[in-house]
């Protein structure tokens, strides 16, 4: 099985455009959050933040966006607007995501469930995002931009994959049956679309701990809205998340190695890119 590489991620890295501004680099629309759950929305943005998205834009319950107004001090949070005020805003980013501590309730599935369906930028599902169209799959099916699915194993199993030997296999078949991009968290992660796949080789153990799943979310919707494709973007992310991590863990080792540990190391790595 072919293995994400060093050389494949800097050489699907854009280059930054020094004429640019932060309207070049990517919009990213964040829907994350939940009461007890704020942790999740500042990492995911913090993250689509370091990994160069010009501009990370994050709607949070208005319950608890006073707590990531003081934690987010790159991305911009606000409360969740009516759904159709949240709809246009999420159709003129560059890419969205859905999930990070997102909560469950009938009313947070039903309004996951129609954004799927009506979202048109490239879309990232994530932890809850995908628990909430689990009995629902059908809403993929009137997407037409591309769509990157985060599950662990129990988030696949709610898709419907199954996992036997190859996990690399399941991943594909559900791919090719969801038409969508599938990363597979876990040991060897498997990112796929269905035709070809690839295995990280990068992380370590220390990245077992909520949070982590977080920081991917975020770099890979960042990724997402600087126009690469779906299945670069996922690869990418997915291999720069567990390097980071893995400079992380040499130096709080992997007891002690927080998620946010994972992101001032993902910035030296993109100085290194440079």
């Amino acid at each position: 099985m072919v293995q994400v590489t060093q050389p494949f991620v800097h050489h699907c890295l854009p280059i930054r455009d020094r004429n640019g501004h932060k309207g070049t680099f990517g919009k990213v629309h964040i829907l994350a959050g939940s009461v007890g759950f704020t942790g999740a929305p500042a990492l995911a943005s913090e993250a689509a933040v370091r990994t160069g998205s010009g501009l990370v834009s994050l709607s949070v319950p208005q319950e608890i966006w006073p707590v990531l107004a003081v934690k987010c001090q790159e991305a911009m949070p606000s409360p969740v607007p009516p759904y159709p005020e949240l709809l246009e805003k999420m159709n003129q980013s560059d890419s969205v995501l859905i999930g990070p501590g997102l909560g469950r309730s009938r009313a947070t599935d039903v309004r996951t469930c129609h954004l799927v369906a009506q979202v048109t930028a490239p879309l990232v599902l994530d932890a809850d995002g995908i628990n909430a169209i689990g009995d629902h799959i059908d809403v993929l099916d009137s997407r037409d931009s591309p769509t990157i699915l985060t599950p662990h194993d129990g988030e696949f199993a709610r898709l419907g994959g199954v996992i036997g030997e190859d996990r690399m296999v399941a991943a594909a078949a559900l791919a090719e049956e969801l038409g969508c991009v599938v990363l597979l968290k876990g040991h060897e992660t498997c990112i796929t679309d269905g035709t070809d796949g690839y295995i990280n080789p990068t992380g370590n153990p220390g990245m077992a701990v909520g949070g982590s799943g977080d920081v991917l979310a975020g770099m890979t919707a960042a990724l997402l809205a600087c126009r690469l494709p779906a299945y670069e973007a996922a690869a990418c992310a997915v291999y720069l998340h567990g390097a980071a991590a893995d400079r992380a863990a040499a130096v709080h080792g992997e007891y002690g190695m927080l998620p946010h540990d994972i992101l001032p190391e993902l910035g030296r790595m993109f100085a290194e890119h440079q």
